[in-house]
This record gives C-alpha cells, structure tokens and sequence, in this order.
C-alpha cells in the first residue's frame, strides 16, 4: 500500500490547482492509495478572529476544495496552530465542510475526545491507525472546547498504545518544531523517538515551513520537517518557504515502513507547484544528507540548537520583558538596543524564572495564572 503525506496547505485566495499543479504531482495522488494533506487554515466564512499572538488564517473555501478534489486527497490532518483561529465555528465549519465532500479527518474536534480520536485505514496491508498531535498554541482542544489534539506525553501514549493494539500499523502525524529551523532540537528528537518506541511505525511532521531531515530509528522512519506543501504568500518569503516534501510512504505486511522523500517546489511569483527533477532535486537530497548527518550526531545537535537560540534570543527578549509592551516596532527596538531590558533581567529575575518555568509544579501554576490573565483581558476587551 502506497501513502501520500504532506507539509502545509494554506489557499487564502483564488488559486486553480487546475492550471497551477504540475501534472506530475497529479498522477503522482493519482495513483497513491491513501492521500493525506495538513489543512493548516479552517474553511468558514465566520469572521470572529480569536484573540492570540501571530496572524489568524482561513482557507478560500472554492480554491481549498479545489486542490483537495484534484489530488484525491482522502485524508487532512487538523492538529495544528491554526484551526481554531476563526473560534469554535471555525472548527465546526471545516469539519462540516470535510463531512459534506467526504473526506476523512483527524487531529482536531469539538471537544479533546473527539480531537484525540484515531483515524482507521483498512487495507490489504493490514489495518493502518493513524494518530495527530500539535505543540501547545493556542489552539488546543479542552473537554469543552473545540480545536486540535495536543502534545502531552501521557495523553499520546495511551492514543499510540490503544491505536497499535487495534491496528498492524500506526502512522503518528505530528505539527511542530521550531519554525524556520530545518533541525529538530534535541528535546524535540527525544520525543519523536519515543512515539516510535511506545509503537508508532512512521513519524512524521510539519509546522516548520522548512524542510528538515530524517533518520531511521529502531527500524522506524522518522520525517522531522516536510515543511510546506502549497502556502502561496502575498509577500516575498524565506527561500526555504518555497520548498517542501512529500512522504511516500509503502506499507507491507508484517514489513517495516518504508518512506521515500519527494521534494517539491512552489514559483515565488507564478505560484505553481513542481515536482522537483534534475538538479535541482540532487540539490535537495545533497541538502537534506547535509541535515541528516546532524541528526545523528548529539553534539553536532546540540550545536546547532544552541546557534539557534541565540538567533531568536533578541526576538524572545522584546517579548518577554517589559519591553514587550511597546507595540510600536521603532520604540521597541530602540529601548532593545538601548539594553534597557537589561535593568530587568538580573540574576534574580532570571533565577526565579527559569525555576518557575522549569520546574513542573511551578509552570503549572504559571500556565494557569497566565491563562486566568489572558481571560480577564479578552473579558474586558468584550466589555
């Protein structure tokens, strides 16, 4: 059995998937047995944004259709950061709206059962589950509210353990990692590594909009980063933006995974997506050996990551000090290159923040108190 699984699908706008899809990439679906695409924006006409960091996001519910229509795709996956952006409406309209063309879903509910739900394939394989999780943004499903099933070990478990005791085979999707960073962290390793100990038989993820490595571990293939699929931006992006995989999964009887890496490429400006050929498709395999050889290497690893933080430590900094509050880019930039944060983040203010965040009982508290927070705020913004 042959499996399909890509990064992102983002359609704001108008897009014929028609014109604008090689046809490669058509019989490449075509002849697939299972399609599965992220459908990382709602498809609703409701225009009640919720409130969050970073910018809300919904599909063009014609062009959305369209794609997925073309490419026979049987399957999205709805865990990610962004399903919930347009409210539980939002949710209940993208799932209505893959109820009424009959394609599958899973990853994402009106409450956390239904998000947490495993999806069922049979075949002549054997019985494939299939299981969706998202990092912990703001679009998490409670037991009563809608949005996406979350990272939380002890809940993952119990879905993969559950999952492989009624299938052969249990293909974990996951949306997460750190965004245009085309290594997975040393935690971020850890933890897909350990879906693939507790029985998932391929992990695979999205959310980075790049693409990232892959490694075989204990006989399981793991897809850190397939980075988008079709996201066509109004501006001009990261090169890597543009590039992304497919996983070509073959499913045998009583046989490990296998996978294959297809990369694809979307035009910056005509906005056409290719099956990458030639040169250009060595170019991403000699890439992607490159990253591959990091993952395998802890220290190597861990170099990286370190370079990374770094790099967004001036970003996290204006965030998360009193700086923070100046909304207006030209006066936060200029109090962070006065190092005025720096009056506040003495060593006692650091001390008590890591330990805060850190510390399991203290995050805890900290989660729910800055929850309570955020509430009050929304509350008096309604009023």
């Amino acid at each position: 059995m042959k499996i399909l699984i890509t990064g992102d699908l983002v359609v704001k706008e108008e897009y014929d998937g028609n014109k604008k899809i090689d046809p490669s990439i058509k019989e490449l679906f075509h002849k697939s047995d299972l399609n599965i695409i992220n459908l990382e924006a709602p498809v609703t006409q409701s225009i009640s944004k919720i409130s969050k960091t970073g910018p809300n996001i919904k599909s063009e519910k014609n062009s959305a259709l369209n794609v997925l229509k073309i490419l026979k795709v049987d399957l999205v996956t709805l865990a990610n950061n962004h399903i919930l952006d347009y409210g539980e409406s939002g949710v209940k309209d993208t799932l209505h709206f893959c109820e009424e063309y009959n394609i599958g879903t899973v990853g994402a509910g009106m409450n956390l059962e239904d998000a947490a739900k495993t999806f069922f394939v049979n075949s002549d394989e054997g019985k494939i589950a299939i299981v969706n999780f998202a990092e912990n943004e703001w679009t998490s499903a409670t037991k009563t509210r809608a949005g996406s099933n979350p990272i939380c070990l002890e809940d993952n478990y119990k879905q993969i353990i559950e999952a492989k005791q009624n299938a052969d085979f249990v293909i974990t999707i996951v949306h997460g990692g750190h965004e245009h960073y085309q290594y997975p962290s040393p935690a971020t390793q850890k933890r897909y590594r350990f879906y693939a100990e507790i029985g998932s038989d391929a992990v695979i993820a999205h959310h980075t909009h790049c693409i990232g490595g892959v490694e075989m571990y204990k006989e399981t293939p793991i897809c850190y980063s397939l980075g988008n699929f079709l996201f066509p931006k109004d501006k001009q992006m990261k090169e890597s933006w543009y590039t992304g995989l497919i996983a070509s999964l073959e499913i045998k009887k009583e046989k490990p995974v296998q996978v294959k890496l297809l990369p694809v490429e979307l035009n910056k400006n005509t906005n056409q997506l290719n099956l990458l050929q030639g040169n250009k498709k060595e170019s991403i395999e000699k890439k992607l050996e490159a990253i591959n050889d990091i993952i395998l290497n802890p220290e190597k690893l861990e170099q990286e990551f370190e370079s990374f933080v770094k790099r967004v430590e001036p970003g996290f900094i204006k965030r998360l000090t009193p700086i923070g509050a100046f909304t207006n880019r030209y006066v936060n930039g200029g109090l962070y290159k006065s190092k005025v944060y720096k009056w506040f983040l003495n060593n006692i203010y650091v001390k008590e923040s890591l330990n805060r965040i850190r510390c399991e009982a203290h995050h805890e508290v900290l989660m729910k108190m800055y929850s309570n927070m955020f509430d009050d705020f929304k509350e008096n913004e309604a009023n």
